[in-house]
């Protein structure tokens, strides 16, 4: 029997972008465009016509604003949404407040040149449309929020209080992907301001990261910010690796440095969550702990399992609870996580880890 192809409905109050989207998609072989609209009130009834596998969304666009629209869409029908953004400041704050609405992912709109910017994204495009197809989705109800976030924090409390964690030698290590950016502010808000330090590689682009970085620090007990090149890693304090720029663990003496580098891109992706794991392996060995969150494909897992051959403690989130399973998937099957656990529970889990191994020291 052949497989469907991903249906896709186009929003976009640009009939240049609708074209160039459409163009892109329907060059797939497992994808189509069933539909544009260049406003959310066209959009919604084309949803109720097609019942689209995925939506593209503008942000900014006539009759109604596209974070009002992905927010009430959410709400009464979820459904997988790639966000179309620009590569601004004020494009990376509103895409992060659209993926904390509940959409899957987004793209960048280039600066210059659009017919040859989104040409080159083609690939890039489909890439995303494919996960967005296949991610879970799960309602926005404030009510699955207060009962996961007090699950979390009882959890949290229950192991942080017994145990004594802080430490300059421990150091966490984190990747993610898609889905990640709400993932890693569920695993950081309600750890203790006294943590180790902790670094992480979510994959973003410049200008994303900054904001990224200080909507957490808004919001977390712990120190949050965007790396800078070798600067200590302290503890309390949590290191976003730079939009283009490679994240590394460094020595210099007794102290840990961070290390930003200008390479080669790796599993295609700069910064890539490999690139920190694996100096996290020669670096930190087993005073380091991994955790590998949601996101597509497979950049992450082979550094895991390095990290776990330095014997350091290493953790996936599991299927159920991931948006896209593609990293955690890909480090299980390599044997790279000695434990998978939803999300909720990671948190408590690397601070009952962390007191295990502090306290036998």
């Amino acid at each position: 029997m052949k497989k469907a192809r991903i249906s896709v409905l186009v929003v976009d109050d640009s009939a240049l972008i609708r074209r160039l989207l459409t163009d892109l998609i329907n060059g797939q072989k497992d994808m189509e465009v069933v539909a544009t609209a260049p406003d959310p009130l066209v959009a919604r009834e084309l949803i109720k016509l097609h019942n689209p596998d995925v939506l593209t969304l503008d942000v900014e666009m006539p009759r109604m604003d596209g974070l009002d629209f992905l927010e009430r869409l959410m709400r009464l029908r979820p459904m997988p949404v790639l966000m179309v953004s620009s590569l601004t400041d004020k494009g990376s704050e509103v895409t992060l407040r659209a993926l904390e609405l509940g959409a899957v992912d987004y793209i960048s709109k280039p600066k210059v040149d659009i017919v040859s910017g989104m040409t080159a994204y083609a690939d890039l495009i489909a890439e995303k449309i494919r996960a967005c197809a296949s991610a879970r989705i799960k309602p926005k109800t404030q009510g699955n929020q207060s009962r996961e976030a007090r699950h979390r924090a009882n959890a949290v409390a229950l192991s942080s209080h017994k145990t004594r964690y802080a430490s300059t030698e421990k150091v966490i290590f984190v990747g993610a992907s898609t889905g990640g950016t709400e993932a890693i502010k569920e695993f950081l808000i309600d750890l203790p301001a006294d943590m180790p330090a902790i670094m992480i590689t979510q994959h973003m682009p410049e200008n994303f990261t900054r904001t990224f970085a200080e909507r957490l620090d808004r919001e977390c007990l712990l120190r949050v910010k965007e790396a800078q090149h070798n600067e200590r890693v302290l503890p309390g304090h949590v290191y976003i690796a730079p939009g283009n720029l490679h994240l590394e663990i460094a020595r210099s003496g007794a102290n840990y440095m961070t290390r930003l580098l200008d390479t080669a891109l790796v599993n295609r992706h700069r910064p890539s969550v490999d690139v920190l794991f694996h100096s996290a392996a020669r670096v930190a060995g087993a005073n380091a702990v991994g955790v590998i969150l949601t996101g597509m494909g497979r950049d992450g897992a082979a550094g895991l399992l390095e990290m776990r051959r330095a014997g350091a403690y290493t953790l996936a989130q599991n299927e159920a609870s991931c948006i896209v399973f593609g990293m955690p998937k890909e480090a299980i099957a390599l044997g790279a996580a000695q434990e998978v656990l939803p999300l909720v529970d990671l948190p408590a889990r690397v601070i009952e880890r962390l007191g295990q191994r502090i306290n036998r020291v």
